[in-house]
This record gives C-alpha cells, structure tokens and sequence, in this order.
C-alpha cells in the first residue's frame, strides 16, 4: 500500500493527522522518538492483541513484556483511541509506551474484581445509543451521561430506531428532562431521519465514542454513518433484547474525516469513580442541594432541605432522586472497595520485598 508521509503544514504527520495527531502528541511523543520508536493509534483491541495506525497504515501490535511487566493496573494497558509509541518497520508492531491520555472511558471491570475496565481513550464526543420504543430506559442513561462527563467527553444522547416508535416528541422530551444541559436527537438508519444532524459532533479529527446496550443499533448506525457494511450487525431476539454483534472496541474514520469507537453492548454498567461526573449528570439535583440549610444535608430527615422539598412537592422527580442517592452510594461503597485493594497491594509489594532482602542477605552471608 502507498502511503502519503510528507508532513502537513504545521508540522504534523498528514497520514497520522488523519487519525487525530496533533503537535500537542507530537510532544509528548518526543522522548520516546529518541529512541528511535514511532507514533501509532491503537484502532482495535482484541484477546490481548491490538490493530495499530501508524505513519505506514494498518498493523497488527503485541505489547511488549516490559509494557505488560510495568503495568500495575489494567487500566495501565493500552486500549482502543490510545496513542501508543511503537517499533518502527513492517510487520507485527511491538507496542513499548502509552502516551499521556486526554480523558479515559472507565467502568468496574465485571464480576467481583475491584478494578477499572478501560472502554476507550482520547473521546470528545460520547454517543449514548437508546433504540426506541422499549430500550429508553433513564436510569442507565443517567449512568452513561455520569460515565460521559467524567471521561472529559461531550455527551449526546442518540434515540436509535426512530422510525418504530408512535411519538417521537414525547420520547425526546422524557430524556431530555433526565440529561439537563445535553443534546438529544433521535436517528433512523431506514429512513435516514436525524442522521444528517450528528455532523454536528462528527468533526474531522474528532474522536467519538458509540456507547449502548446490546441491540441499540450501534453497529447499523456505524456502518450508515461509513457508507458501508464494515461492521457485522443482527437483529433483536424475540423477546425484545439485543444481540451481541459488536465483539470487540473498534475505531473506524468515517468519510468526512471524523473518528468513531465502535463499542460491544453492555448489559452492566458500573461507574469507577465519577464524583465530577456525576455532579454534572445530576447538575439539576446538586443546585437544589447547594440550597439547602446545611452544608452537609444527606437529605434524608434535615430540616431546611431543599432536594427533599422539591421532590415532595413534584418539582423534582423522585424517582430521579433515589437514582441520584443510589449512585452516590455506589460510588461511596467503590471508593472503599479501593481503598482496601490498594491496601492490599500495598501489603504483597511490601512482603515481596522483605522476601528478596531475606533472600539477598542469605546468598550473602549465608
């Protein structure tokens, strides 16, 4: 394949530019290019191996074992929007450095483990995918709006399947009243209605992310958006839920130059930690709060509450409420989780190094 690498006016590789390089990265990449690695971006990631977008197009990646030794935490890994410093050549790519990261997708990894589970890296724009009529549902709207702003991205909330639902209007208005302060358009990949007004957040260079449960039309919606079947799709069980279709996080450059992350659908979404997040999902709520008598109200039995007035009184949705308290208290109950964990590790380093003093001192001494 040939390859264009004259650099663009400003300095900046033109084939890595395509992917979202700046000047910005090209300084933090500076220290690693004197070692003679290249710039990539980590486009898929897959069972430990990873698609890279370097200078020289496409290559498949492994990390090396000094990367995957130094890693302290999952989180330390590459994943999928990351801009990572690789070993220049043909053939597979030796991944050696994550670069500093402008804002990181995190939830709890599944199951019992205390640990972040990266979806995807360097966002701007986060695509919160709901397909109408029956998947609408504003709790988890509110758990991906908190994930969304805590990442640093721009939330929109992107009502799929337009064309199935009876009252459109009335749909837009439910979820608006949930996501204060963020765009809400409803989208049709059979009639093509809405689509044409996500150019609004899809700008060239710009990454966004598709997020969404199973069955949310992300991948139909992608693969409008590429003007292409690039990625596989399915249609949605007879009872009503979602397929798997999407099987990994992948990054595809749409025609007008914009970036899209691609994400599997998640029937479990749990936040990691999201205390700006969610102040700025609930920013409705954490007003009235900021009313209250006292500065440390938990709005339960206070007098002077102003979050419990509201709700009493129907200003405030109470249902809305308890999905605010439940989350805090999510979060409150992770933060400790954490805590203990790093404690924890803390504990095994330090015995693992009295271990090797010990060992040490008897090679020595005998």
């Amino acid at each position: 394949m040939t390859t264009d690498l004259s650099p663009s006016a400003d300095g900046v590789d033109a084939q890595l530019a395509r992917y979202g390089w700046d000047e910005a990265y090209a300084r933090d990449f500076d220290t690693y290019r004197a070692h003679g690695a290249v710039p990539a971006r980590v486009i898929a990631e897959h069972r430990g191996r990873y698609a890279v977008w370097g200078d020289d197009g496409e290559r498949a990646a492994v990390l090396t074992g000094r990367l995957r030794h130094q890693a302290v935490r999952r989180e330390d890994l590459p994943a999928t929007g990351d801009w990572v410093a690789v070993d220049a050549g043909r053939g597979t790519a030796a991944i050696q450095a994550v670069l500093p990261r402008r804002g990181l997708f995190r939830r709890k990894a599944a199951g019992d483990a205390t640990e972040a589970q990266v979806l995807a890296a360097n966002v701007d724009v986060a695509l919160i995918a709901a397909a109408l009529p029956g998947d609408v549902n504003p709790r988890r709207i509110e758990r991906y709006l908190a994930l969304a702003w805590e990442s640093g991205a721009v939330p929109v909330v992107v009502l799929t399947k337009a064309d199935l639902a009876d009252d459109v209007d009335a749909a837009l208005r439910d979820v608006r009243s949930v996501a204060p302060g963020v765009d809400v358009a409803a989208v049709s990949a059979v009639t093509g209605m809405g689509v044409d007004a996500l150019a609004r957040w899809l700008k060239p260079g710009r990454t966004a992310v598709l997020l969404g449960s199973s069955g949310a039309g992300k991948s139909t919606l992608t693969n409008l958006l590429l003007g292409e079947e690039a990625l596989r799709t399915g249609a949605v069980r007879d009872d009503g839920k979602g397929r798997h279709t999407t099987t990994h996080r992948q990054l595809v450059r749409l025609a007008n130059g914009a970036l899209l992350i691609d994400t599997p659908g998640m029937r479990e979404l749990q936040l990691w930690t999201a205390d700006a997040g969610l102040e700025s999902a609930f920013a409705d709520v954490e007003a009235l709060a900021a009313r209250c008598r006292f500065g440390d109200c938990a709005h339960d039995a206070e007098p002077g509450c102003a979050v419990r007035a509201a709700a009493e009184s129907g200003v405030l949705d109470a249902a809305r409420l308890e999905s605010w308290r439940r989350l805090r208290r999510e979060l409150a109950w992770l933060e400790l989780r954490q805590d203990e964990a790093a404690a924890a590790a803390e504990r095994a380093r330090v015995r693992t190094l009295q271990r090797a003093l010990r060992d040490h001192t008897r090679r020595k001494y005998g």
